[in-house]
């Protein structure tokens, strides 16, 4: 047995420290890489800032074995393109809004808000205790993803309008960025609704390409600058009183995924759904409250004909969605069985509560 000396210890111990010093780094030389595509301009709060927790939850749950890098709308795939690059692996996760793909499946839009819809308490509720992912794992499937909810941007308004919407007569002839069901919806009371990328609503609306803009929400919107062109911001956002952001994940990779890397992703998904609506509460009172005293952003309320007008051809939308096929006809089920089920204790409950707190 050689002899230890001091030299030889003091070896020894670099030796040993500097192995330890290295492991970190040859773990994270031979970690999983994915590629995130989303919809968003780079970490736009709200959903784009939903899509880079989701990363950075995922490297941390997963001890950096799993690191996910995230690209804004337009670096890789276009805002639009984002189901098609996850289902046909150019991409491993997107975050996008389901409503997107109406055009290839209809009853995809119950998945992010649908007008006079769930709000976004029952809509989690739907999706977690009411049956609802189930159907959108059915619904998905053929186009390769796997889906989550991956944020919420919480109730939003009505829309951003250059001049007064003083009836239903007003809304006929104007030029709208609305999308999902709430586009067919305005189409159908008169006006042109736009399936205008989130990053290009602002140049539309400075060049007269739109007359009006909906979105999201004030905590959204502000980072857009679209008070800069449009002063007037309506409510109540009957075309979306929810906004469930999604996380798809590839098919054919979910089913290589282990378990527990399985429970990461999911749990890093449903975690953001949560914190999401909590900090977009926090960031809507801000920006509401900035808007108003700061920039002069004017708020009104849709008037009452235009609201009865939508009510009746929402129910109109929904009903011929519901008779384009066998999963249109089951999610739409779902989804207004639910919503009855829920209204009564919704009225009960957060709009009595509502209604005394303000007197």
């Amino acid at each position: 047995m050689p002899k230890i000396t001091r030299r030889r210890f003091i070896a020894a111990a670099a030796t040993g420290s500097a192995g330890a010093l290295a492991a970190p780094s040859v773990a994270l030389a031979q970690a999983k890489r994915w590629r995130m595509v989303t919809s968003w301009p780079k970490r736009l709060p709200g959903p784009g800032m939903s899509a880079e927790r989701v990363a950075e939850r995922i490297a941390a749950l997963s001890g950096g074995r799993l690191q996910v890098t995230v690209h804004a709308a337009g670096e890789v795939v276009p805002a639009f393109e984002v189901l098609d690059a996850v289902g046909s692996g150019v991409a491993d996760m997107g975050h996008t809004a389901a409503f997107y793909w109406q055009g290839k499946e209809a009853a995809a839009a119950f998945y992010t808000t649908v007008p006079f819809g769930l709000t976004p308490s029952e809509h989690v509720a739907w999706i977690e205790a009411g049956g609802g992912q189930a159907l959108w794992d059915e619904l998905y499937a053929p186009f390769g993803v796997k889906p989550f909810m991956g944020g919420n941007t919480g109730v939003c308004m009505g829309g951003w309008f250059r001049r007064d919407i003083k009836s239903l007569a007003d809304l006929r002839g104007i030029k709208i960025r609305s999308l999902g069901l709430g586009g067919e919806v305005y189409r159908r009371l008169g006006a042109t609704p736009q399936t205008t990328p989130p990053a290009e609503i602002l140049v539309s609306l400075q060049s007269g390409v739109l007359d009006g803009a909906e979105f999201v929400g004030p905590g959204t919107d502000i980072a857009l600058g679209l008070y800069r062109v449009a002063q007037l911001y309506y409510g109540p956002g009957f075309n979306k009183p929810n906004g469930t952001g999604e996380c798809i994940v590839s098919s054919k990779l979910w089913e290589t995924l282990d378990s527990e890397t399985k429970a990461i992703v999911a749990h890093a998904c449903a975690t953001e759904a949560n914190f999401a609506l909590a900090e977009m509460e926090r960031l809507n009172a801000e920006a509401l409250a900035a808007l108003t005293s700061q920039h002069r952003v004017q708020l009104r309320t849709f008037p009452a004909d235009l609201v009865s007008a939508a009510r009746k051809t929402a129910a109109d939308v929904l009903a011929e969605l519901a008779a384009r096929g066998d999963k249109s006809r089951r999610i739409h089920d779902s989804y207004t069985a639910f919503r009855e089920r829920t209204q009564p204790w919704s009225r009960v409950g957060l709009r009595a509560v509502l209604e005394a707190r303000e007197g």
